[in-house]
C-alpha cells in the first residue's frame, strides 16, 4: 500500500467539512478511513475491512478514554459548559460587564479587545486556561460592543499558543524540555529552549497582528462577513439575565486561575513548570463550579435542584463540541498509527539544501498539525528528526527548533479538527466553523510571512 495514501484520512476531512459544512461528519468520515487503511494493511481483505470498519471505528472511539489525560480533557470540556451557566445565570456576567464599563476598563471596542488579549497574556500557564479565562471574561463585552464572537475567538485562540509558547515557563517548556533531553548539545535544553524566542517568527508575528487588529479595529476576509451580519445579538444569553453583583463571575473564575497554579504546582511536587496540564486544569474547573454553585446556594435565590438542573443544561449546549473532541482525540491516535505524520516527515528529512530546512521544518510541522490536529504530537515527530540534523550537520539548534514549535502552532490554527481550536469555539461562544473559517486568513497571513522570515534566516545562519 502505498504511503500516500496515510494523508487520505485527513484530506477527506478537510473536504467534508468545506463541502457538506459538517465538522461531526468529516472526523466520522477521516476516521473510518484511517481504520479501514490500518485494517487493509494487516490484510484482513477488502470486504471484511469495509463490513468490520465501523466497529472498528467505535473501538478507537472507545479507546480514547483509556488515556487518562483523554478523559480530563472531556469532563473539563463539560464542566466548563456548566460553570458558564452558572455564571450566566447568577447575573454574575452581566454585572460584570456593567462594572468593567462603568470603571472605565471597557469604554470601546480597542480595550475590550486589549482585555481579552491580556488576559490571554497574563494566564500564560496553560493555553486551555487562557482561552476560557479570556473567552469567558470578554464575552459579554464583545456582545455588548457588536462584535463577533468570531473576532473574540481569534484574538484568545492567536493569542494563546503564541504566548505559551514563548513564556515557556508552563507545561509546553516541560514537555519539549523532555523531548530535547534525548540529544546531547554544546548548549544545555534549556538554553537552546529560551534561544528559540526571538526565532520563533510564527508566534511573535501572529500576536503583532493580533494586536494590530485590535488598534486599529480593521478586520478582513470572512470576519468581516461575520461582523457585517451582527445587526443584533445573535443567540447571546448573556446579557438576558438581570445584573447582580459581579462576584457571582470574578470569584469563580480567579478560583479557577488561582486553583490552575496551585494545582500545578501540587501534581509538580513544588514545580509548576512540572505540573500535570490536564489534571490542573480538570481541578480547577471543578472547583471553580463548586464555588459558583454555593454563592448561587447561598444566595437564596435558587435551590439544589435548580443548580444541578441549570448545570446540567450547561454541559448539554456543549455536547456538540465535546464531540467534536472526543472525536479529534481518536482520529488524531489513529493517525499516528497509520502513519502520517511521519510520512509527511519523512519527505522533508530526504536531501535538501541545508538552508531550506528550516523553511522546511516550519512547513512539515503546520501539514503535521493541520493533518493530525495536534501540535504537541507534531513536536514529537519533528524534533527527533530536526536534532539529529543539528547533531549531524551542525545546524544551529535553536533556529531549528523554533521552526519546528511555529509550525505545530500554525498547522494547529487552521486545522478545523483540532482539540485546542474546539476549546476555543467553547470558550467564545463561536460556532466552531466560523472560528475555522474567520480565523484561517489571519494565520495564513502570518504563516506566509514566517515562511520567507525562515528563508531568510536559513540563508542567514547557515548559508547557501
Amino acid at each position: 500500500m502505498s504511503d500516500w495514501l496515510t494523508v487520505l484520512p485527513p484530506l477527506l476531512a478537510i473536504v467534508v467539512v468545506f463541502w457538506r459544512k459538517e465538522v461531526i461528519l468529516a472526523l466520522i468520515v477521516a476516521l473510518f478511513s484511517s481504520e479501514l487503511l490500518l485494517m487493509l494493511q494487516a490484510e484482513q481483505g477488502l470486504i471484511v475491512s469495509t463490513l468490520m470498519g465501523p466497529f472498528q471505528t467505535l473501538e478507537r472511539v472507545v479507546s480514547v478514554f483509556e488515556s487518562p489525560g483523554n478523559s480530563r480533557i472531556l469532563i473539563f470540556s463539560l464542566m466548563v459548559g456548566a460553570l458558564l451557566a452558572y455564571m450566566r445565570q447568577s447575573g454574575g456576567v452581566t454585572a460584570l460587564v456593567e462594572k468593567l464599563i462603568n470603571k472605565g476598563v471597557a469604554r470601546s471596542q480597542r480595550q475590550v479587545g486589549l482585555l481579552s488579549f491580556f488576559t490571554g497574556v497574563v494566564v500564560f500557564i496553560e493555553s486551555n486556561l487562557s482561552v476560557l479565562t479570556a473567552g469567558i471574561l470578554s464575552r459579554g463585552l464583545f456582545d455588548r460592543f457588536k462584535m463577533s464572537r468570531a473576532r473574540l475567538a481569534y484574538i484568545i485562540d492567536s493569542t494563546s499558543a503564541p504566548i505559551c509558547i514563548l513564556i515557556l515557563l508552563n507545561g509546553w517548556g516541560a514537555y519539549i524540555l523532555g523531548l530535547l533531553g534525548n540529544y546531547p548539545t554544546d548548549q544545555t535544553a534549556a538554553a537552546i529552549l529560551i534561544g528559540t524566542i526571538p526565532l520563533n517568527f510564527y508566534a511573535l508575528i501572529t500576536l503583532l497582528v493580533v494586536l494590530f487588529t485590535i488598534f486599529t479595529g480593521k478586520i478582513y476576509g470572512p470576519m468581516r462577513e461575520s461582523e457585517r451580519k451582527l445587526s443584533h445579538i445573535e443567540d447571546h444569553t448573556e446579557i438576558d439575565y438581570k445584573p447582580t453583583k459581579a462576584r457571582y463571575m470574578l470569584v469563580p473564575l480567579l478560583t479557577m486561575v488561582v486553583g490552575m497554579l496551585g494545582f500545578m504546582y501540587w501534581t509538580g511536587d513544588g514545580q509548576i513548570t512540572q505540573g500535570d496540564g490536564s489534571k490542573s486544569v480538570l481541578y480547577s474547573t471543578t472547583l471553580a463550579c463548586m464555588v459558583a454553585y454555593f454563592l448561587m446556594l447561598s444566595s437564596g435565590r435558587f435551590s439544589h435542584k435548580q443548580l444541578v438542573s441549570i448545570g446540567f443544561h450547561g454541559m448539554g449546549e456543549l455536547l456538540p463540541l465535546v464531540t467534536i473532541v472526543l472525536l479529534s482525540l481518536a482520529l488524531g491516535a489513529s493517525l499516528k498509527t497509520v502513519g502520517t505524520g511521519d510520512f509527511i516527515a519523512g519527505i522533508v528529512a530526504e536531501s535538501l539544501p541545508l538552508f531550506l530546512i528550516p523553511a522546511l521544518l516550519f512547513l512539515a510541522g503546520a501539514m503535521i498539525s493541520f493533518t493530525t490536529g495536534t501540535s504537541w504530537g507534531t513536536f514529537a515527530i519533528l524534533i527527533p528528526i530536526g536534532m539529529p540534523m543539528v547533531l549531524n550537520l551542525g545546524l544551529p539548534p535553536e533556529l531549528l527548533l523554533a521552526a519546528i514549535l511555529g509550525g505545530g502552532v500554525f498547522g494547529d490554527h487552521c486545522s478545523p479538527i483540532s482539540d485546542t481550536t474546539a476549546v476555543s469555539s467553547i470558550a467564545s461562544g463561536c460556532d466552531l466553523l466560523e472560528h475555522v473559517r474567520t480565523q484561517i486568513p489571519y494565520a495564513l497571513f502570518s504563516g506566509a510571512l514566517t515562511l520567507v522570515a525562515y528563508l531568510v534566516a536559513g540563508m542567514i545562519w547557515i548559508g547557501v
